[in-house]
């Protein structure tokens, strides 16, 4: 008996529309038509900053290439391991430069994925940023070119005569055009899934405790008849991951007691700093799986941050804490702070890991970039720096490596070869003197 193949494909830009929202949904086996192949996805990127360098001699794996020992900082990675690459020995030569310390922590920042030097003086200049590279290629189709995220206020005082745009942001358009950087997680959601209402529209729905799923629950409930089971239970999780990121923004936003007053600040910035970074991990993971953007960057936290993480067992601020003097516990206590930043990027990668895409999952088809741009916050140096890459790439890159590169390898170097693992084709990038062979 002959076979009739009678299913339509769903559009993969299929929206729900509602109260001033529009959620794009995640790849769907009924976007696919039928007997066609499974279209191969394409790979995300990410870039996480985090400032101050590391214990360098708690983060390098002992042993260089395959199946190497993670080492005491770098052990929350374990589970991933088939997914991480250790990429040592890198530098990035332009971000010396004169005046003192603080210089060198703008700088930092700064050239982490431009590899090209801060110009002093008001007017910031530059360089294109290796995500706005990557944009070119990744963000021409999709309804966000790129999403910029952080956790901290701008800096408004940055000394050394360096505008405070090296600091604020890591990504740069072009070196002239630095990206203002979201910290507040309410703002990004409505960036996400918003379709242009103002602000007084966003205030009222907010006012009204206004669902953004209850308001397209009809037209969920409408597909959901047209959808083979697999694709209702995958509908039914995304949806329940994008209720709960709502509730804890809702949460983080709420006064503690009607009777209390409180300074004002942004509506949806948790008070606990791990719950904004995982927030802030949570809608990245989000906006990846819709494909309302294929390109991020985190800046975790600021160069000069004096941040207190209490979850970590620390009670010392991140910047000082980083001036360890040489002394061997104070080494060992900022050892304990870089390894909980690595358990957060364990969180993210694991919320990759889960979430189904194509043929594998979010964590498969991307290319996280984790790192910093000083090695020594005591010293300010900035080689050899503490870097690692995770993910697949869409099955561009290998993993379960340390790649130990020979001394003062230009960072630009991994940079090129990061562009060309996303499909990116550059003939160089910053100051690169050649590509690696990751």
């Amino acid at each position: 008996m002959t076979a009739f193949i009678t299913r339509r494909a769903l559009s993969r830009r299929t929206l729900l529309r509602g109260a001033g929202v529009a959620i794009a949904l995640p790849l769907l086996e009924s976007m696919v038509p039928a007997m066609s192949a499974t279209p191969r996805p394409r790979p995300r990127f990410g870039a996480i900053y985090v400032p101050h360098g590391a214990t360098l001699s708690r983060w390098t794996p002992k042993e260089d290439g395959r199946d190497f020992t993670f080492s005491e900082i770098l052990q929350p990675l374990a589970p991933f391991r088939a997914h991480i690459n250790v990429v040592s020995n890198l530098g990035h030569p332009l971000a010396y430069g004169p005046g003192g310390a603080t210089g060198n922590h703008n700088r930092s920042t700064a050239s982490f994925l431009s590899g090209a030097k801060a110009a002093s003086g008001a007017q910031p200049r530059l360089g294109i940023t290796v995500d706005q590279v990557a944009v070119k290629t990744l963000g021409q189709d999709t309804p966000l070119p790129s999403l910029e995220l952080m956790t901290e206020d701008s800096s408004l005082s940055c000394g050394e005569g360096l505008s405070c745009a090296y600091r604020n942001t890591l990504a740069w358009q072009g070196e002239l055009s630095p990206l203002p950087m979201q910290n507040n997680p309410q703002a990004v959601f409505e960036q996400l899934f918003g379709d242009g209402a103002d602000d007084s529209q966003r205030a009222a729905r907010r006012a009204q405790a206004l669902s953004l799923l209850d308001s397209v629950s009809e037209q969920v409930r409408g597909i959901n008849r047209a959808l083979p089971a697999a694709d209702r239970q995958r509908l039914d999780r995304f949806l329940t991951d994008v209720r709960e990121i709502e509730r804890r923004i809702t949460q983080a936003g709420e006064r503690v007691d009607g009777d209390v007053e409180l300074p004002t600040r942004p509506n949806g910035i948790p008070d606990d700093i791990e719950q904004h970074i995982k927030l802030m991990y949570d809608l990245m993971a989000l906006a990846w799986q819709t494909e309302i953007t294929r390109i991020s960057t985190f800046l975790m936290a600021k160069e000069l941050s004096n941040a207190v993480y209490p979850k970590s067992g620390i009670r010392d601020s991140f910047h000082i804490l980083s001036h360890h003097s040489n002394n061997d516990d104070n080494k060992a206590r900022f050892a304990v702070l870089n390894r909980y930043h690595i358990g957060l990027l364990a969180y993210f990668l694991d919320r990759l890991s889960k979430l189904p895409d194509g043929d594998g999952s979010l964590l498969d088809h991307s290319l996280v970039l984790y790192g910093s741009g000083m090695s020594d916050g005591n010293s300010h140096n900035h080689d050899p720096l503490p870097i690692l890459l995770a993910g697949h790439a869409a099955g561009a890159l290998q993993g379960n490596r340390h790649l130990r590169q020979a001394l003062l390898t230009p960072m630009s170097n991994l940079l090129l070869s990061v562009l060309d693992r996303l499909g990116c084709r550059e003939e160089r990038f910053g100051d690169s003197t050649g590509s690696l062979p990751i």
